[in-house]
């Protein structure tokens, strides 16, 4: 069945599905194949990683370290992956020739945003997705932009990519955080409702799009690691 068709029956067998649904589904489907969970283990991704340790603890859970990352995402890792019982976390890095000869003095993201993020999160990706016929993400409708739209299933290049989380509001994420008593990235409590790389990160304002902190200041909406009929998202269209 082609990838496209395929997203679509998904997407409309479980429009009515709650999320663990369309999650447990997802990670034992033998028309998608083997699933890898992408996890920045921001803001919010404790809701998605904490239904995973539920459903499939043992589920590959890919977390891109660029380098450029803050402290604080780093120790939330290792705290929220003890603490959640996860058994496969994968640390992606970029690979260090490509740094050395693309980035040596690590000041790209001043001068190209874009090359900056192909190097440390989207070549990185596409090197540990090999062997998955699809991945999780956490995207929202919430978070506006190129996200307004989000089905549940897409088509991404060769994969499925699977968005439980795609119809869920701000209230939702935080009850279910309370509710389940799961711990917070510490940088959400200092004004960071979506969390990247530190020299492209700032806070947002509670009257902003939550993810209006990440790249202020340019017209660059997306890191580059979703796409769409094989094109990398990086901008707002």
């Amino acid at each position: 069945m082609p990838l496209k068709e395929l997203a679509e029956r998904r997407t409309l067998l479980h429009r009515k599905s709650d999320a663990q649904t369309v999650l447990a589904h997802a990670l034992d489907d033998l028309a998608i194949g083997p699933v890898a969970m992408v996890s920045s283990f921001g803001a919010e991704s404790v809701v998605l990683l904490h239904m995973v340790s539920q459903i499939a603890p043992d589920t590959p859970i890919l977390f891109i370290d660029t380098e450029m990352l803050f402290d604080a995402t780093l120790t939330y890792q290792r705290e929220v992956a003890e603490q959640l019982g996860l058994r496969d976390i994968r640390v992606v890095k970029p690979a260090r020739e490509a740094l050395l000869e693309r980035d040596v003095d690590g000041v790209l993201h001043h001068f190209d945003k874009n090359a900056c993020c192909a190097l440390r999160k989207s070549e990185p990706l596409e090197r540990a997705l090999e062997g998955f016929g699809g991945w999780v993400t956490g995207r929202k409708r919430i978070h506006g932009g190129l996200r307004k739209s989000l089905p549940l299933f897409e088509k991404s290049d060769r994969r499925i990519k699977i968005n439980p989380l795609a119809s869920w509001t701000q209230g939702m994420v935080a009850d279910y955080i309370t509710q389940h008593d799961l711990p917070r990235h510490p940088m959400v409590a200092q004004g960071y409702p979506s969390i990247g790389c530190q020299p492209c990160t700032t806070p947002a304002g509670a009257d902003e799009d939550p993810r209006a902190g990440r790249w202020r200041g340019s017209a660059k909406t997306e890191c580059g690691i979703h796409f769409e009929d094989a094109k990398p998202l990086r901008r707002a269209s």
